[in-house]
């Protein structure tokens, strides 16, 4: 039944303008609890943690589903009895036209460079420099965006100017 009605909303208006009410929603809401958002983005479902003061995203980022930001480090919980009061925080930095994809997991203390990738279902522990892409468990250098860009350009195709019924007919029609 909801998949109906978002069909049909999305053939009845404009695919980015539904799309754009939703994150800003999303942002302000994340706005009010401190994270620091810049323009231009899009933040799917993520989760970020018990501290979202500590989380800083840059212009143009793409935040994909179930990614998870962790400020914190959870295993000092094994130390309480010896020191009570212990915790450990960091601050993570997500800089420009970033993309984080989905079920990725950010640990703190962590700045990801401006123009970066980080692949869907990563773990970064580490900073990522700029320009690069980032895979796996934990997370390390796979390619930089020059190497992704022509690759990439390979495969494309070029439908962002298409409404849902275009895309649709033009995907079932040329892909194999």
């Amino acid at each position: 039944m909801i998949k109906k009605i978002y069909f049909k909303i999305l053939k009845k208006i404009d695919r980015k303008e539904y799309a754009s009410l939703v994150y800003k929603d999303r942002e302000n809401n994340l706005k009010k609890l401190g994270v620091k958002i810049g323009e231009n983005c899009r933040i799917e479902n993520a989760k970020f943690g018990s501290e979202p003061y500590l989380i800083e995203i840059g212009n143009h980022v793409t935040v994909g589903a179930n990614v998870q930001f962790v400020t914190h480090d959870g295993g000092v919980w094994v130390l309480r009895d010896k020191h009570p009061k212990i915790d450990v925080f960091g601050r993570i930095m997500i800089q420009d036209n970033c993309f984080i994809g989905i079920n990725s997991i950010i640990m703190p203390n962590v700045k990801i460079g401006r123009n970066s990738i980080v692949a869907a279902g990563s773990v970064v522990t580490r900073d990522v420099p700029p320009n690069s892409i980032v895979a796996g468990v934990p997370a390390k250098v796979i390619k930089n965006i020059s190497d992704y860009e022509e690759k990439v350009l390979q495969n494309a195709h070029y439908t962002k100017h298409m409404n849902y019924t275009e895309k649709k007919k033009f995907l079932l029609d040329n892909l194999k």
